[in-house]
């Protein structure tokens, strides 16, 4: 190992991103899984790695992971001790991909200070992350709307296959729920084992409106086109995976918020992975702040756990920056 001593501290912001939802879990084809997510601006995990004299964290509930994490990559090649803070970190176990952002944030810093060819997709394979989704990677790297192709035979992570960016004027609906988390570890492992066979029809069904109906209309700023095959793609992936998480939708509470907003006619809207947390797609900023607004008055006093928020989608990917 060399030791690139000019840079003595690394700050990575690695964004959170929406997953919307697999294509194919029946893998007839050689590839199972497959998805589809959106990089989000405002949700973050920040970290600093800087040179010490011991190892050192500093990540609040976050610490025993990053040890994990820095162990795991320490078994892989030697690495200088350093003191690892963590300024923000996107909230765990809500659909976001705080897993898989930290441990890139983390593998990536550490590569650029000790000189190491590492980059996220060899990070990812290290940590074992990128087991069912491409999409946290994509969103690490690129940013901006993704589709992955699925999980092979050779074990890698699944490669990103498309890569649009999102129209810039449109505005994502966020909504929370504190009390609840989406499966997570050795309960999500169970829940993909004991879900019932995925039809081949389905899948064909699913990507026709991908490569039919989602991709031209993000392509062509056709907000109409992207929300049916979103909200189809939904509806469909949220039924199959019913059984795992007690209805189409992981909390009551989201599901209650969405169901009013499709009353509105929203049509794009859904569950990020196992949720908790649910989106709407919507055409501008003011759209969706009125939509917050009204949502939260209809609301106020009756989900304790339930906070909304507006954000853009992200168009580029993380920010590593070397500290001199």
């Amino acid at each position: 190992m060399s030791s690139n001593t000019s840079v003595q501290a690394v700050r990575v912001t690695a964004p959170a991103r929406l997953h919307l939802g697999f294509l194919d879990l029946d893998g007839g084809l050689g590839r199972r899984f497959g998805g589809l997510g959106l990089t989000l601006e405002g949700l973050a995990t920040r970290l600093v790695v800087r040179r010490a004299a011991t190892l050192r964290i500093e990540g609040g509930a976050e610490t025993a992971r990053l040890e994990r994490l820095w162990r795991a990559l320490a078994e892989a090649a030697p690495l200088p001790p350093v003191a690892i803070t963590l300024e923000g970190a996107i909230p765990a176990h809500a659909g976001l991909g705080s897993g898989t952002q930290l441990g890139l944030a983390l593998g990536v810093a550490l590569a650029r200070l000790a000189d190491l060819a590492w980059d996220a997709r060899a990070v990812a394979r290290l940590l074992e992350r990128g087991a069912r989704s491409g999409i946290g990677l994509g969103a690490f790297d690129q940013g901006g709307f993704i589709l992955d192709g699925g999980r092979g035979r050779d074990g890698e992570p699944p490669p990103v296959t498309a890569r649009l960016p999102f129209p810039p004027a449109w505005r994502l609906l966020l909504i929370f729920d504190a009390e609840r988390q989406g499966l997570h570890g050795s309960q999500e492992t169970g829940a993909f084992q004991a879900l019932p066979a995925f039809a081949p029809e389905l899948a064909g069904e699913l990507c026709r409106r991908v490569v039919m109906q989602l991709l031209p209309g993000l392509a062509t700023a056709d907000l109409a086109a992207v929300g049916a095959a979103i909200g189809e793609i939904q509806r469909r992936v949220g039924d199959h995976f019913a059984p795992a998480q007690g209805g189409r939708f992981t909390s009551p509470a989201v599901a209650e918020t969405l169901a009013w907003l499709a009353d509105q006619g929203i049509t794009g809207l859904g569950q990020s992975s196992w949720g908790p947390t649910g989106f709407a797609i919507l055409p501008d900023a003011a759209t969706a702040e009125g939509l917050r607004a009204a949502a939260e008055r209809r609301l106020a006093g009756r989900h304790a756990g339930l906070r909304l928020a507006v954000t853009a989608a992200r168009n580029r990917g993380a920010e590593v920056a070397p500290i001199a």
